[in-house]
């Protein structure tokens, strides 16, 4: 049997405990990550909500961006879920004027599109290569607008004002997601992340 692998959280802004607890929980070795050092031991990454451009100068700050785009880039897994979804986008609307992202997601995200339209809301989704839908929940939400041909949908709003709207992807070894799975105790999300570092190894 294989060791399971390490991945690690970007920890500089955003929720970072709860992905590890939740990482944890499904039997990987969870570790935060600050510093190249710790992103090295890393085979994948989750990049979390928050505040997507807080992340993106803390990440200049921390000498850990280009790192971290870098190891987009080579193939490293990643899975963003909300301001982490920003991170992954190749292209942003309603973003700062100098707002930078790590990219290698052939999509574009509307930044705070649930938040300035419906606010934060929850609802159930059905998501691809789940069997039992989602409880998703929504906080000042990215959604996304366009899709590259590369790019899988996994989720869509299924009713109520946003209904149809994009808000979980994969290409490749990235994944993310315009809602919180790491809030409300339901690990498959992250299990499908975890099986995804686990296929790249």
């Amino acid at each position: 049997m294989t060791a399971a692998p390490t991945i690690g959280v970007f920890a500089l802004q955003g929720d970072v405990r709860e992905h590890l607890r939740v990482l944890t929980e499904l039997g990987v070795e969870a570790i935060a990550v600050r510093r190249v050092a710790e992103l090295d031991a890393c085979a994948g990454l989750v990049i979390p909500g928050g505040e997507s451009t807080t992340m993106a100068k803390l990440a200049r700050t921390f000498d850990l961006f280009e790192p971290i785009r870098q190891r987009i880039k080579e193939g490293m897994p990643a899975f963003g879920t909300c301001a982490g979804m920003i991170m992954l986008a190749d292209r942003i609307e309603d973003g700062t004027r100098d707002q930078e992202t790590l990219g290698g997601l052939d999509i574009t995200v509307r930044r705070n599109a649930f938040g300035r339209q419906v606010d934060s809301f929850e609802g159930d989704l059905d998501v691809v290569g789940l069997d039992a839908p989602v409880h998703a929940i929504f906080i000042r939400a990215p959604w996304v607008e366009s899709v590259g041909d590369s790019v899988e949908v996994l989720a869509r709003v299924e009713e109520g004002p946003a209904a149809g709207r994009i808000v979980a992807v994969r290409q490749g070894s990235l994944m993310a997601t315009s809602f919180h799975p790491e809030v409300g105790g339901d690990s498959r999300v992250h299990r499908l992340f975890v099986d995804l570092v686990t296929e790249e190894r």
